[in-house]
């Protein structure tokens, strides 16, 4: 039987969007084994969908050649089971050559990174992703936020773009969500996605669902997906009883530990992921590790999220 497209495969994710670390060895090369374990882990774990080599997983710090084995080696992991979603990014040039790479690999999609350094105006950001969408059969999931942000007018532009399924949101401006999905309703009717992006994207999560964005992105699935499940179950049955004390007790005092050093959207998932078993190795400079009292207040925070679970409703 032939997977449905991977818009309507999203539309209804049946369990968290798995946003995986990559694994490195001892000597900083990417460790496939771990890798493999770490997507198989999350699949059966109940994964909707596996994002491989995006921002979680340190696509900026990985070669063409290493970021092209990963994602071979994701698809392969999943074996079908759910699709796959590749990052894409750097300037169009390299963007292309990054979707091309995915689609060998066996990619079902791709999460549009924004271009490197520049910042550019909407007409400029449009030709861009449109390069990118038309270099490949590989749906594209266009991802907002630093350099990359749309006026409502360009993303209904983006989403007459053949090729362009999806907006993920990295910005954090619900006034600008809500005018987006306005007008995209308004002008481009139908099944356009839209994705909450935010690190730890479970804190918003329920003032996103309220402008119409209903998917998001799981960072914490990496290393607490019984933590991740229960939230997503809590939000798709209306249960906001279970979602407030799981953001009260450990998604608001996560995000707060994370504040505390840069980059620990990224290195303090990834000691998560070593807490609970499965060693990925570090992360990539310019990245680095987060302290050790950190680490020990993240496997509190890890136990006291399991604590709340137990609890019951």
């Amino acid at each position: 039987m032939t997977p449905a497209p991977l818009a309507a495969r999203l539309s209804v994710p049946s369990g968290p969007l798995f946003f995986p670390v990559t694994a490195f060895g001892p000597d900083g090369s990417p460790h496939l084994d771990a890798y493999r374990a770490h997507v198989r882990q999350g699949v059966e774990a109940g994964a909707a969908a596996v994002f491989a080599c995006c921002g979680t997983g340190e696509f900026h710090a990985l070669t063409p050649e290493e970021f092209e084995t990963c994602v071979r080696a994701a698809v392969e992991e999943t074996a079908g089971r759910v699709p796959v979603v590749a990052g894409a990014g750097y300037g169009t040039a390299l963007a292309v050559r990054y979707a091309r790479l995915a689609e060998r690999a066996g990619a079902d999609g791709l999460l549009a990174m924004p271009p490197y350094l520049v910042v550019a105006g909407q007409q400029g950001l449009l030709r861009h992703y449109r390069e990118v969408a038309s270099a490949t059969a590989l749906p594209v999931v266009v991802y907002q936020r630093d350099n990359a942000v749309f006026t409502p007018g360009t993303v209904a532009e983006l989403a007459r773009t053949d090729g362009i399924i999806g907006l993920k949101d990295g910005l954090g401006d619900l006034d600008l969500m809500q005018r987006i999905v306005s007008a995209v309703r308004t002008e481009v009717p139908g099944g356009f996605l839209y994705f909450n992006g935010l690190p730890t994207a479970e804190l918003t999560q329920l003032a996103y669902r309220a402008v119409g964005v209903p998917l998001y992105s799981s960072a914490v699935f990496c290393f607490a997906p019984e933590i991740a499940l229960a939230f997503h179950a809590a939000l798709g049955s209306g249960d906001d009883h279970t979602a407030h004390r799981l953001l009260d007790g450990f998604y608001r005092p996560f995000v707060e530990l994370r504040a505390q050093g840069h980059g620990y959207a990224v290195s303090l998932v990834k000691a998560g992921v070593r807490l609970r078993g499965l060693d990925v190795g570090e992360v990539r400079p310019p990245l680095h590790e987060p302290g050790e009292d950190h680490v020990k207040q993240l496997a509190q925070l890890i136990d006291r999220g399991h604590a709340l679970l137990a609890e019951g409703p």
